[in-house]
């Protein structure tokens, strides 16, 4: 059996798994689609059109925002919030880049 070996460099490994934890919770997905959906919204909109507690929603929005997946901005009070769509297509490359290098070395 092949031992495969990985040669991610600490950083980029780093940033790769703060990123697929992002987006490897159930909710996070569901309040990103929802901010998609709107474009831009405010957090108060989000937690109460979701039915979540505040702190709740703050909580995974602060894990969106460490990962990049989304913007804020402030308007006063509020804080609004937008896909970073550059983002999540840059990561959805390099999951389909690296799921067909896994691909084409199962075929060797």
């Amino acid at each position: 059996m092949r031992k495969t070996q990985l040669s991610i460099p600490s950083d980029k490994l780093e940033v790769s798994s703060t990123l697929l934890r992002a987006l490897a919770h159930p909710l996070r997905l569901k309040i990103l689609a929802f901010i998609d959906k709107h474009q831009s919204i405010s957090v108060n909109k989000i937690y109460m059109s979701l039915d979540l507690e505040q702190s709740i929603a703050s909580q995974h929005l602060r894990v969106l925002r460490m990962a990049d997946l989304v913007k804020a901005e402030r308007e006063g009070k509020f804080i609004h919030y937008s896909v970073d769509y550059a983002r999540i297509e840059k990561a959805v490359r390099a999951i389909r880049n690296f799921l067909q290098e896994k691909k084409e070395e199962a075929q060797f």
